[in-house]
This record gives C-alpha cells, sequence and structure tokens, in this order.
C-alpha cells in the first residue's frame, strides 16, 4: 500500500464490565472508522491503550479484526514492547497475518541509552524477526516514553535497513522536527502524529497523518487530507483543529471514550483500564458543553 494524504486512525480499545477487550466492539469500530474514510489502522498504540494490553490480547484483537472482515494490508500494528523478545515475538505474529507494517516504539523503560544503543535493539528486531519483507514504522513519541528518535539515527536505520524501515509517526509535537525528517530523510514515510495544520504537513511531503481523534472525526479529518487544494480548505482545517484542541483540555482517551459511549448508547465504550481513570459525571458534562458547537462528522 503506497500512503498519501492518509488518514490513520490509533483505534480506541473498549471493554467489557471485567475489563476484558469486547472483541466484538472493537472490531466494529474499527470497520466503522474504515467505513468513515480512514486508510488505514494502527492498533495498539497510545491511544489504544497499549502499555495496558497484555500480548495475548494484542494478538487475538488482531485475529479478530481480520476475521471480521478487515484486510490486513490496512493494519499497521503497534508492536514495540521494552523487551526485545516480546517485540520479536508481536512483529512476528502481525507479519504472518498479512499486516502492512508494524509500529515499533524504542525500548523506553531505560533512560539516557545512546544512539548506538537504540540502533543495536534495531538490529536484533530485524535479525530476531527474520523477515526481509517486513515494514517498521518508528513511533517517536518523547512526551510519553522520554526516549525517542534522533534526526541522526533515523537516518542510520533508514541507510541500513532500506525498505525495512520505511516510516516514522512523529507524536513529538515539535515541527521543525517533523519538516526535518521531511527534507532531510529521503524515501522515509512521515506522519504527522496529529492532524494540526495537515495541510501544510500534507504540502510538505507528509504521507498524511496518524491522529487520536480520528476516532471520533475521522470523516472531516478525511476529507480535509483529500482536498487541501480547496480554496475552502484553511477554513475547514481551522475548524478541525478548534475541535482537536478542545478536547484535548479534557483526557482524551476517557473523553473520545465517553463520546462513543454516549452516540452508541453503549456503556463499554465509558470504560478505561486502570490505571486510567473514566470521566466522571461532571467531567463528562463540561466535556459536552465544550463541544455542543461542533458537529461531528
Amino acid at each position: 500500500m503506497h500512503f498519501d494524504r492518509a488518514v490513520i486512525a490509533p483505534n480506541l480499545t473498549p471493554y467489557n464490565a471485567d475489563f476484558t477487550p469486547d472483541t466484538a466492539l472493537y472490531v466494529a469500530h474499527a470497520k466503522r472508522l474504515l467505513d468513515e474514510g480512514c486508510t488505514a489502522l494502527a492498533p495498539f498504540g497510545t491511544t489504544g491503550e497499549a502499555a495496558s494490553l497484555g500480548m495475548n490480547e494484542r494478538m487475538a484483537l488482531l485475529e479478530a479484526m481480520i476475521a471480521g472482515g478487515i484486510a490486513p494490508e490496512r493494519l499497521i500494528p503497534g508492536t514495540g514492547l521494552t523487551a526485545l523478545p516480546d517485540s520479536v515475538t508481536l512483529c512476528r505474529h502481525a507479519l504472518q497475518l498479512g499486516v502492512h507494517g508494524v509500529m515499533v516504539l524504542p525500548p523506553f523503560y531505560y533512560k539516557d541509552v545512546s544512539d548506538d544503543a537504540l540502533h543495536a535493539w534495531f538490529a536484533r528486531l530485524v535479525e530476531g524477526t527474520g523477515r526481509s519483507d517486513m515494514r517498521i514504522y518508528l513511533y517517536h513519541i518523547p512526551p510519553v516514553a522520554k526516549v525517542g528518535f534522533s534526526l541522526a539515527l533515523v537516518r542510520r536505520l533508514v541507510s541500513e535497513f532500506q525498505g525495512v524501515v520505511a516510516g516514522i509517526k512523529d507524536s513529538g509535537g515539535d515541527w521543525d522536527n517533523t519538516a526535518a525528517l521531511l527534507s532531510e530523510v529521503p524515501g522515509l514515510t512521515v506522519f504527522p502524529g496529529n492532524e494540526l495544520k495537515l495541510a501544510r504537513a500534507i504540502r510538505a511531503g507528509a504521507a498524511g497523518c496518524i491522529t487520536a481523534t480520528a476516532n471520533v472525526n475521522a470523516a472531516a479529518i478525511s476529507r480535509l487530507a483529500g482536498n487541501v487544494e480547496e480554496p475552502d480548505a484553511s477554513t475547514r482545517e481551522a475548524e478541525i483543529d478548534r475541535f482537536r484542541l478542545t478536547l484535548q483540555r479534557h483526557r482524551p482517551i476517557p473523553a473520545m471514550k465517553a463520546m462513543l459511549a454516549r452516540r452508541d448508547n453503549h456503556p463499554g465504550w465509558a470504560r478505561v483500564r486502570p490505571p486510567l481513570e473514566h470521566l466522571s459525571s461532571a467531567a463528562i458534562q463540561l466535556l459536552e458543553e465544550d463541544l455542543e458547537a461542533f458537529v461531528i462528522n
């Protein structure tokens, strides 16, 4: 799959009353996101509460999406864990199912590690997976992981593992870094980690975006991505940005889940797995008041 003006959703994970994943609702939501215009899905990222999901749960949910009719080539699951053998296992499993690629965090528990150390980890990941046809999308999110990818390391990985290290999701929140990736790493597919200023990113060469708010605003973001040259693009982009920034004033994961719980009248959407906390009734009321002016999708 070639990504051009793509909107990719890191899909949310609903839970049953016992906090096991609600597989049927998970698959239904994933299919709806694709129907609403998402090009692909990136399950098991920050938004999908991946850090709270076990390896077996991730593998079962991935299998359920494909069994439910989602084409594996439209999936880029998160497979980056701190333990190298676990990441190898998740990568092998995903690739055997035929996914487009995998999204891999740097090993993030140990801080202040060198680029050489991170390079060694990724070299062993590629070797351990044993697939010359694999595609790795680096997941750069230093505000959360506290470990990221320097520009020099990205260049080195792309050069050494040509065709394997294929892209990056840049969730660092620093446009200068995104711009440098676009201009200084030839052949790298670059996805900003949100839709803010999406038109500017696409014009600069970005492949689109991977954005949490596609879970609740996919159609509008997808329309903008496909029509950044239209005369009203700046107006529509400003409205999309305003919605995103309004949502960010709340806790985004439980806030989006509260929105889906209301939309679908399904209590499973309101649940987040501990240690995350659901929104209180008062917080939900404030969220609804803040978003009252927006027409979603």
